[in-house]
């Protein structure tokens, strides 16, 4: 299939306008309301590939994601102890397995809602809008520094050897009408396209990368994600090899979606991957 024959459909996405002037990313609170970030945003149409369709083998070390396969039958993914336990066991095994890793350890679970009756209720996040990617050069030794704060013998090994940060994606209910996620070719972006921004939660203060247009671009997505679906994608690699580092996303708007789609609700699993 040609590359022509996978563009299904054009959708906006939302880019950084400019670098000249300092964004801020300000991340949300589960359940609390959206604040707009800081910064010069532009709309952006582009073409959303279908990656089931496309003909490419996707790879974590050349375009940054791929889609797997994990099933998760009967669990019930606002139940802590569940993700805690049963998940985290499911996904350390799939995401050891996918890389080839010596060591995976879970740091983080994000639960997402497209709904701001559901999010409220639940407790949980709005999805991702804007253009992004969850670590820098800096952020990420500096996320993995904070985990292993008070074992610095051991961090110490780690930071002899390559390590990354790799991120499961899922729906935690049903399939993925409308808001998928969309997935940027990390061989098709340009590290002058990758802007430093700094990132303020409430309990830390990080740093994110953030994008400016290029049309050399290239997104995809994978509709209609089930529940036994993971996409896996890369926000860091200590490696400086011309492998994929960084992996840009977003959600986007599906204007193929049905008007009475159901909300999307989504589950992403920070890992650190240990080589």
């Amino acid at each position: 299939m040609t590359v022509e024959q996978s563009k299904e459909l054009e959708a906006p996405v939302q880019y950084l306008a400019d670098d000249e002037n300092l964004a801020v990313y300000i991340a949300s609170v589960g359940g609390g309301e959206i604040r707009p970030h800081e910064g010069n945003y532009v709309q952006q149409m582009v073409a959303m590939e279908d990656g089931r369709k496309c003909g490419i083998e996707f790879g974590l070390d050349r375009q940054g994601f791929k889609l797997v396969r994990q099933t998760s039958r009967g669990l019930d993914f606002y139940d802590d102890a569940q993700v805690n336990g049963t998940y985290e066991t499911e996904t350390k095994r799939l995401v050891k397995e996918e890389t080839d890793a010596n060591e995976v350890i879970i740091f983080d679970h994000t639960r997402r809602a497209a709904c701001e009756k559901t999010r409220k209720q639940r407790m949980v996040r709005e999805q991702a809008s804007t253009i992004h990617n969850d670590y820098t050069a800096w952020s990420g030794p500096n996320r993995l520094q904070e985990i292993y704060r008070d074992q610095q013998q051991r961090l110490a090994q780690i930071l002899e050897r390559r390590f990354a940060i790799v991120n499961v994606w899922r729906s935690m209910l049903g399939v993925v009408e409308n808001s998928p996620l969309a997935m940027c070719d990390a061989s098709t972006t340009s590290t002058k396209d990758l802007v430093p921004v700094k990132r303020l939660a409430k309990d830390r203060t990080g740093e994110i990368q953030l994008a400016t247009y290029n049309p050399k671009h290239r997104w995809f997505y994978f509709p209609q994600m089930t529940a036994d679906e993971a996409l896996l994608f890369k926000t860091y690699d200590s490696a400086e090899d011309g492998r994929a580092r960084y992996t840009l996303h977003t959600s986007f708007d599906d204007p193929s979606a049905p008007r009475n789609a159901p909300v999307r609700q989504s589950i992403e699993t920070r890992c650190l991957v240990f080589y």
